[in-house]
């Protein structure tokens, strides 16, 4: 190719060259595909690692996150004894002190309206109920006996007295109703 020079003149001074515009008739190929695997044994070591620390690391968030402020952690009634319960029992959290509120009744099955899970009936009649749910304790090992209860008590809707147990005592097993 043959470089001419240009002239910006109105009147040529020369002829103009006729130009044949330049046509590349390469074709640019890929780069080729090479051989190597996206996993390499670097890669996969680095994943399994990482599955590995995930797993544990979720194993004890399982295991602690209910412990936490809680001593040993929840105490289910699971601990319940095998050979069955005995008055003086005590489930739950150990402490007492954890909880401001207490009572005495004979437990029940049945909440009013969505509210709480089981009853504590005591002397007085309906209007000293106390409705219990517990996120601890499974409530149902109790019912029919008298049993001093532990917990945090919350705002309700529908009944007078709602409360979390977090500790159960049992006092008198196969208790009658008070009056």
């Amino acid at each position: 190719m043959e470089l001419q020079k240009l002239s910006l003149d109105p009147s040529p001074k020369q002829p103009a060259a006729s130009a044949t515009p330049v046509v590349s008739t390469a074709k640019s190929m890929p780069e080729p595909m090479t051989n190597e695997s996206f996993f390499t044994p670097a890669k996969i070591a680095a994943l399994v690692v990482v599955l590995l620390l995930g797993l544990g690391s979720g194993y004890l968030l399982k295991n602690k996150v209910g412990a936490v402020g809680r001593g040993d952690g929840p105490i289910i009634a699971r601990n319940v004894p095998e050979a069955g319960l005995k008055e003086g029992d005590i489930i739950g959290e150990q402490s007492a002190k954890e909880f401001k509120d207490s009572t005495t009744g004979v437990l029940q099955k049945g909440g009013l309206d969505g509210e709480g899970s089981h009853q504590l009936l005591r002397p007085g009649g309906i209007s000293q109920t106390v409705y219990l749910t517990s996120s601890i304790i499974d409530l149902d090992e109790f019912v029919g006996h008298q049993v001093t209860v532990w917990g945090e008590t919350f705002k309700s809707q529908r009944v007078g007295w709602l409360m979390d147990v977090g500790r159960v005592k049992v006092e008198k097993l196969n208790a009658p109703n008070p009056q």
